[in-house]
């Protein structure tokens, strides 16, 4: 199989990530249960007219997907795959209302048309005139996973040179409040800077697009080189370290190989028992970075972990505001991130150094 680079990255979310120079220099804090994206200037990526017809989750995809074009210095890809676990939700409940507020009666079909989950992947190829391969994955919490597992089988099956692939999901105003009431939502403002002393129930939310450009051919700019990934729906506390372990011997690598391992806490105490269990257990002598006090929580948020780790290993070095405990590494070579949302939907990314 031939080997899979990151040659670019473009991520918008609740922080200045847009601008691919710099590396959480400025984070910004908050204090609330929903934390919104930085938005970076549409109109320099997107006319207005056609910005003013798009909701944030399909503009935060096209910018992000420009940005990771940019960074890698493509014009163009062989293919698109996207991965979203709520897909278009602003359009989708402007439809539903108006369905509900007009008797089903005198309908617009604008917002029905850009509510489908795939509109994203369908505007980016739109904008760069790509006919090749485009495929969204629903898979929730694994969403992203699931479009960068395919985009690695492609390339490393010899089928694509280059493709985008990315993860975004949006707030929307009625399904943010149903969250709040099953308790999904923290029930009070709670700070990020303190997010894993809260002690609640529940995350704090956000929102954002993180999308990549993987190439067979490696470059200068290239950030790391995905090794593996490997999703499970179902996965038991007690099984965790095993499976951990199995999944590093099966692609060539073992616990001490491991740098910094890249762990989803996202202050909800029912379930960062998973991430506690491995920082306290099998990685407890391994350098921990976590993430989720900076994007928020939402199906695809691993994808700003992602970005996480290729920074990482091509900057060599960590964010002090992303460090769990305070191991020092003096090189790092590789990285493993784990994820899970309440329970399920399990994802083991290995990277290394190119």
């Amino acid at each position: 199989m031939k080997k899979v680079f990151i040659n670019g990255c473009g991520v918008i979310s609740a922080q200045k990530t847009f601008d691919n120079k710099a590396f959480l220099e400025e984070v910004i804090t908050y204090n609330d249960r929903v934390m919104p994206v930085v938005n970076p200037v549409y109109k320099d990526f997107i006319s207005g007219g056609a910005a003013r017809r798009m909701a944030l989750g399909v503009k935060m995809g096209v910018v992000a997907s420009n940005l990771a074009m940019q960074d890698a210095q493509l014009d163009s890809v062989d293919a698109i795959i996207t991965g979203t676990g709520m897909g278009c939700l602003i359009d989708s409940e402007k439809f539903l209302s108006k369905l509900i507020d007009n008797n089903e009666e005198f309908l617009t079909p604008t917002s029905f048309i850009q509510s489908t989950h795939n509109t994203v992947g369908g505007q980016i190829a739109l904008g760069i005139q790509c006919k090749g391969y485009n495929f969204t994955y629903v898979h929730s919490g694994a969403s992203f996973e699931s479009a960068l597992l395919d985009a690695q089988l492609q390339l490393s099956s010899g089928e694509e040179e280059n493709i985008l692939v990315g993860g975004v999901d949006e707030n929307a105003p009625h399904t943010l409040e149903i969250h709040k009431l099953i308790r999904f939502v923290k029930e009070e403002n709670t700070d990020t800077s303190s997010l894993l002393e809260s002690n609640t129930s529940g995350a704090i939310f956000g929102e954002g697009a993180g999308f990549f450009t993987l190439s067979t051919k490696e470059q200068e700019s290239s950030y790391a080189q995905v090794i593996a990934v490997e999703t499970l729906n179902t996965l038991s506390k007690e099984n965790l370290e095993e499976r951990i372990i199995s999944f590093l011997e099966e692609n060539g690598s073992n616990v001490s190989e491991i740098d910094a391992v890249i762990l989803g806490n996202n202050g909800d105490v029912d379930f960062d028992r998973y991430y506690n269990l491995l920082s306290e257990g099998v990685f407890a002598n391994t350098q921990q970075v976590y993430y989720k006090h900076l994007c928020g929580e939402y199906n695809t948020a691993s994808s700003f972990g992602f970005w996480l780790g290729a920074k990482i290993l091509k900057t060599q070095s960590i964010p002090e505001v992303v460090k769990l405990n305070k191991k020092q590494t003096s090189t790092l070579k590789t990285i493993l991130l784990y994820n899970q949302y309440r329970g399920e939907n399990h994802s083991f990314t290995l990277l290394k150094q190119c």
